[in-house]
């Protein structure tokens, strides 16, 4: 159920991206659906990429960056044999080579590199800023520029089916990581090139595909669109709560902060109302025993004690 905040409507959407359209087309169809402008999704899945888009509408848009932070589970099916300018189906056919005889012991061996911390460069075909500009349009127009590497993780990868020249791979990675580029540098750590040919995004932590909506789904529910919304409270489900009395509920949405002897450690809570209404998300200082208001979704004259 989501939250109300005012008389906007305030949530998440878990929608089942499909395949051909971008991130940002999914962000700007559901815009007009909702008739607000304050929606933005938490992570880019490439037009070839479908499975779960998490959209924050109205309030939600302030814990984007909670949701883009969770691991992702992606299903990736890699063609060997072929290198693409883009890392993917999309991109046109540089190089072709013989798939060597891989069996599935020496595949699963080649992938070890590829786990832990990693160093992965994105590829030009990608929205990373260079100059101010994404690096597609450089890379549409024939140039190659300086990229910077970035640190990722592979938490797992997990070999699905083999059949030359078609290896599918289940991968669990951080935020960040470039498929693509993983799909790339498989290929050529086993010199026979290769690039992603197909990708869905399985898992963004804890929200799943199976439960995501499709998007004719959501359209056709018209104005009842927001059935499908998850309130902030489940989207923060990763913050441990903590309720407080209604005097300092009151103080805390005013943007005060909260004394509380003996507070546990611990860096971010979600903080509630005694009758358990999401006043917003708080961080402790232990060695103070402070707890300060750091986003805040509720108005304090919700919460205004009555006059005396």
């Amino acid at each position: 159920m989501c939250q109300q905040v005012g008389q906007q409507a305030a949530g998440v959407l878990n929608i089942d991206k499909p395949m051909g359209i971008t991130s940002h087309d999914v962000v700007a169809r559901v815009r007009r659906l909702a008739g607000t402008r304050r929606v933005g999704h938490t992570g880019t899945l490439d037009p070839l990429a479908t499975g779960v888009l998490l959209l924050c509408v109205g309030q939600a848009t302030r814990i984007a960056s909670y949701l883009q932070a969770q691991t992702k589970l992606y299903r990736t099916t890699v063609r060997l044999g072929e290198s693409t300018t883009s890392y993917d189906a999309e991109g046109d056919i540089v190089r072709k080579d013989v798939v060597p005889d891989l069996d599935m012991e020496s595949i699963e061996e080649v992938l070890k590199a590829f786990l832990g911390e990693i160093v992965q460069l994105p590829p030009m075909y990608s929205a990373v800023k260079y100059k101010g500009r994404p690096l597609y349009q450089y890379a549409r127009a024939g140039e190659e520029v300086e990229r910077k590497t970035r640190m990722v993780t592979i938490a797992d990868i997990s070999i699905i089916s083999w059949q030359t020249p078609d290896l599918t791979l289940d991968v669990t990675c951080s935020t960040g990581t470039y498929i693509r580029t993983l799909a790339h540098d498989l290929g050529e750590a086993l010199a026979c090139g290769g690039h992603v040919h197909s990708l869905r995004r399985l898992a963004s932590g804890t929200w799943r595909v199976e439960d995501a909506v499709t998007l004719h789904a959501l359209e056709d529910a018209g104005n009842n669109w927001d059935a499908f919304l998850h309130g902030l409270r489940t989207a923060l489900s990763m913050l441990p709560d903590l309720v407080l009395p209604a005097e300092d509920a009151y103080r805390f949405s005013l943007g005060q902060g909260i004394h509380i002897p003996g507070i546990q450690p611990g860096n971010e809570v979600c903080v509630y109302t005694p009758d358990e209404q999401l006043i917003g998300i708080g961080r402790i200082d232990t060695e103070r025993c402070v707890l300060s208001p750091y986003k805040t979704f509720i108005e304090p004259s919700i919460l205004a004690p009555p006059p005396s």
